[in-house]
Order: C-alpha cells, then sequence, then structure tokens
C-alpha cells in the first residue's frame, strides 16, 4: 500500500480507537460513579466558586466538556438555574477538560495491553455490575492509549518528509494561522481531547537533530487554542432550538474561549517560557507532551481566575449579544423540562423526567379543582377547562413515556438507574389515569347540564365531598413522593376506605331517594358511573403512595433547587 494512504488510514483509524475509547470511558465512568455525579451536581447553585469547581469536578469524571456544557444548558433552558451560575459550571468545565491531556502526557506504551487485558477479564469475569463498569472503563482507558500508541507510530515518516516539515514550519511561525488549524480540526472531530491528543503525538516526533520538537511548544500553544475554540461549537448546536439563556450560556463559553486566545495570542513565546520553566525538564521531544497538558490547563485556570470574578461582566455581554426579546407563550402540551440532549447523561435526565412527571401532576391538580367546581355549578368555563388540560396530560405523558423509552434503548442506564426509570413510568401511568378519570367524571357532569339532570341537593353535596376528599388524597400522594416521608401513606390507605364507604353509601341512598320519589331511577346509571370513576381516582391516589413505599422516590431527583 502507498505510504501516504498508510499514514492516512492509520491516523484515521487511531483516532477512532482514541475516540470510541474515551466515548466508552465516560459513558462507563458514568455508571460506575452516578450517586457521586448527584452529590457534585447538588454543589451547583451555591456559589460561582463552587459552579467552577463542580463544573471540573463534573468534567473530569465525564471526560468531556461538551457533555457539561450540554447539562448547564439543559438546566439553564429548563429554568433550573440561573444563567450566572451555568456560566459558573461552564468556566470550571474548561478546567477539567484539560484532565484528558494531562493522562495522555504519560508514557504508558509498554503496558497498553497489559491495561486492556486486565479491564477484559475484569468486566468478563466478575458479575457485580458496579465492578463490571470499572473493568470497562480499564479496558476503555486502554483503547484510549492504544489509539495515540497508532497514531503516533504513523506519524514518524511525517517528521523525515521536507514537503510536511516546511508546512509545519509555516504554521509555527504564523499563530493565527495555528489558531486557524486547531479551530477546523476540532471543528471536524467534535472532540478538543481528541485534536489536543493528536497535537500532543505530533509534537513528540523528532525534528531533523532527534531531539527538538517537530512543531515545538511554542508552535503547539496557538492550535491548542484553536482546539479551545472549537469545541464551542457543541455548545452552540445544543443550544439551537432552546430558550435565550440556554443560547447565553453557549455563548458565554464561546466569549471564554476566544477572549483567553485574543489575550494570551500576544504573549505566545512568553507563555512557552512560563511552561517550559514550570513543566519536567528533558530532551524536548520527550517533555513536550506534558508541557501541552501543563499549557492548557494553565491557560484555562487563568483564564478562569480571570473571568469568576467577572460573571456579572459576562453575563452583561452575552445579554447584549442576545437581548431580549417578544415573550412567546409557551405551549402548554409541550415539556418544560425534557432535553434530548441529556439522554447521554441519565443521572441528569432521570432529574429532568421526575420534574416532568411533578409538571403532569400539578396540570391534574388543576383538573381535580375544576371537577370539584364543576360539581357545585356545571359553569362551562370549568368544564372547557378540564377538556384542555386532558389534552394537556394526554400529551405530556406521551412525550415522557417517549422520552423514558429513549433513555431505556440509549443502553447508558445502570440496573438500578432502568428501576427508577420503570417506577417514573409506573407513577407517570397513575398520574396519567386519574386525568382519564377526571375527564370522565367532567363528562357526566355535562351531560348532566345539557340533559338537565336533577339530582338531589344531598346527592350533589355526596358527590362535592368525595371529590373533594380525592384531590386532598391526590396532594398527599404527591407530597409523599416528593419527600419520601411514608408516615402518611397508611391514612391515605384509610382516607380511600373512607371513599369506598361513601360510595357504598351514596349508591344506596340514592337507590333510597328513587324509592322515594327524591330522584328519578334513569339517573342511576350516570350517577353511578360518577360513583365508580370517583373509587378509582381514590385507588389510583394509593397506588401512588405505595411507589413510594415500595422505593420510588421523587426527592431522590428534586434535590438541586434553583436558588
Amino acid at each position: 500500500m502507498d505510504e501516504k494512504l498508510q499514514i492516512i488510514f492509520g491516523l484515521l483509524g487511531g483516532l477512532a480507537v482514541f475516540i470510541y475509547g474515551m466515548n466508552m470511558m465516560s459513558e462507563c465512568l458514568q455508571k460506575a460513579a452516578g450517586e457521586r455525579m448527584k452529590n457534585i451536581l447538588s454543589l451547583l447553585t451555591r456559589n460561582p466558586v463552587m459552579g467552577a469547581l463542580a463544573g471540573a469536578l463534573v468534567t473530569a469524571v465525564l471526560q468531556s466538556s461538551s457533555a457539561t456544557t450540554v447539562m448547564a444548558i439543559g438546566f439553564v433552558s429548563a429554568g433550573l438555574m440561573t444563567l450566572p451560575q451555568a456560566i459558573s459550571i461552564i468556566f470550571g468545565a474548561n478546567i477539567g477538560t484539560t484532565i484528558t491531556a494531562q493522562i495522555i502526557a504519560f508514557k504508558l506504551s509498554d503496558y497498553i495491553y497489559l491495561i486492556i487485558f486486565v479491564g477484559f477479564i475484569i468486566s468478563f469475569i466478575v458479575k457485580s455490575e458496579k465492578m463490571k463498569n470499572i473493568g470497562q472503563t480499564v479496558f476503555a482507558f486502554g483503547l484510549l492509549f492504544l489509539g495515540i500508541e497508532t497514531m503516533g507510530s504513523v506519524m514518524k515518516p511525517l517528521a523525515s518528509s521536507p514537503v510536511f516539515t516546511n508546512m509545519i514550519a509555516k504554521v509555527a511561525d504564523a499563530p493565527v494561522l495555528g489558531v486557524l488549524v486547531g479551530t477546523l480540526m476540532t471543528l471536524v472531530v467534535q472532540s478538543s481531547s481528541a485534536t489536543i491528543a493528536v497535537l500532543q503525538n505530533f509534537a513528540a516526533q523528532p525534528a531533523a537533530d532527534g531531539v527538538s520538537s517537530i512543531i515545538g511548544l511554542a508552535g503547539a500553544i496557538p492550535i491548542l487554542f484553536g482546539d479551545n475554540i472549537g469545541t464551542t461549537i457543541t455548545a452552540l448546536l445544543a443550544s439551537v432550538g432552546q430558550t435565550r439563556d440556554a443560547k447565553r450560556t453557549a455563548l458565554a463559553h464561546c466569549v471564554f474561549n476566544i477572549s483567553g486566545c485574543l489575550l494570551f495570542i500576544w504573549f505566545v513565546r512568553p507563555f512557552a517560557a512560563l511552561i517550559q520553566y514550570l513543566s519536567p525538564k528533558g530532551p524536548e521531544v520527550e517533555v513536550i507532551s506534558r508541557q501541552i497538558a501543563n499549557a492548557h490547563t494553565t491557560f484555562n485556570l487563568i483564564m478562569v481566575l480571570i473571568w469568576v470574578p467577572l460573571i456579572a461582566l459576562m453575563v452583561k455581554i452575552v445579554m447584549t449579544l442576545i437581548p431580549e426579546g417578544r415573550k412567546e407563550k409557551p405551549d402548554p402540551k409541550e415539556p418544560l423540562y425534557l432535553d434530548e440532549n441529556l439522554i447521554a447523561q441519565p443521572v441528569v435526565a432521570l432529574q429532568m423526567v421526575a420534574r416532568e412527571v411533578m409538571h403532569c401532576a400539578d396540570v391534574v391538580n388543576q383538573m381535580l379543582d375544576a371537577v370539584s367546581r364543576a360539581s357545585k355549578k356545571a359553569e362551562p368555563g370549568a368544564l372547557n377547562q378540564i377538556e384542555e388540560h386532558s389534552q394537556v396530560v394526554s400529551s405530556l405523558y406521551g412525550k415522557i413515556n417517549e422520552y423514558l423509552s429513549e433513555l431505556f434503548a440509549s443502553g447508558v442506564l445502570t440496573e438500578v438507574q432502568a428501576t427508577q426509570t420503570a417506577g417514573l413510568m409506573y407513577v407517570l401511568g397513575d398520574i396519567d389515569r386519574l386525568g382519564y378519570l377526571s375527564k370522565e367524571v367532567s363528562a357526566n357532569l355535562k351531560e348532566k347540564a345539557e340533559k338537565e339532570y336533577a339530582y338531589s341537593e344531598e346527592a350533589m353535596q355526596d358527590l362535592q365531598q368525595s371529590l373533594g376528599m380525592v384531590q386532598e388524597m391526590f396532594n398527599e400522594a404527591v407530597g409523599i413522593l416528593r419527600t419520601g416521608d411514608l408516615s402518611n401513606a397508611r391514612k391515605l390507605q384509610k382516607k380511600r376506605d373512607h371513599v369506598l364507604n361513601m360510595d357504598i353509601k351514596m349508591r344506596k341512598d340514592h337507590v333510597q331517594r328513587v324509592n322515594e320519589g327524591k330522584c328519578k331511577a334513569n339517573l342511576t346509571v350516570p350517577f353511578n358511573q360518577i360513583l365508580h370513576s370517583i373509587d378509582q381516582m381514590g385507588n389510583t391516589c394509593v397506588n401512588i403512595a405505595d411507589a413510594s413505599i415500595n422505593g420510588t422516590c421523587f426527592g431522590y431527583f428534586l434535590e438541586m433547587e434553583k436558588e
């Protein structure tokens, strides 16, 4: 095969193995450290410094600044986080992403196959899901270095090519050209970690003297700046179709990296000298990979230290670039919290689903309130409101279920998360059922008004009392879900029994009123239909409470509140 083709295929293959290993490692780390991830996320709303720290830690775990920025954008879009809080996380993410370059700088070529073998054995033999994830993480870690080694081996002939060395000399002497090259590389690959790994490998190729780097640290730094700019495209793509604050968050990521590039591009050589002073000493070709990693970390640390005290200025900049426009009324049938971009981060995605289920529960509560009002007086406004809310609940139910199905299909859920997802589906089904039963009662009340059925005053009072108790039960059941406090669960079962007893009593009283001529016999069927729906409503409320008893607690998902 032609040598040039071998180099191209080797680079592409090595890059593919590297990106696959990095993505696999990120996914397995999420599964192995899901609970810790959740604890880190709970820090997000404290203050800018804590936000930056949390952003750095989450990115270090996920091995992807893009994933962290997508999460922050999702939180802002859902209204769970303020713009300054999200921006502080973005700042921290830029520090966290430098961990990958630091790991790559270690010389592990002699141990790559041992790491891959150990990871495979652990994941193949052990039964524990957590240990399997750890084994797969080790395996992916080995693949990551295998990709790096492959790219490094095929790059060696390039160092002796006069044409290529002349091209590199031009890039090294023109920092702006280096920035453009780095930006273009990351735009194509969609991973700054991958392009920085390529840069580290390439810079480690010796020049003609066998000691110096083919590009040198001063030539590599502008490309590094370009890599940082290129990675912001992922955040911009994630913000498409989102709220203005979400777009501003993505824009803040761009401003952060572009401002850093504009600031440091004038001091490339002094900055390179500083990094060489801080880094390990030795032949340039041996230490330049670590120098690039240190330059990446130092650059982002300095920029975070500059921007954290200036978050208010950053907010002002992005709000000027994306000003407030005319506020459009959101479509009530559309979810408030679900974000397709978060499916790859199940810890966060399940938090959003729980909030959406609670949103659906709020709509059902409004339906119950309207039904209770309609039972006193069948006002057209209340009946129409029930119909509108019913359509909203039906739409939300379908879209939440579809989102949960996508989560299952993504393959990123652990066994615990899959159980939690099933619990969310179960509760959602009961909430939707309550909405359907409320609509049924509403339809019967509407028929009563249209056909001018004359229920006795006693019958209507009993109906109102039963509906009021069902709404009270539903609020208590949702409260149990939110808090996990099971002390009221038993009381709820007693209330359900009370509703059932009232149902039986109302049926008997109705028959008696029919016998006494106070109610018409032809009202028995529609009246019993209403009672049957109310009885099922009570059972459904208890089912929701039972879900809490069986381990479904929304308090687990709802810890991160907007301050």
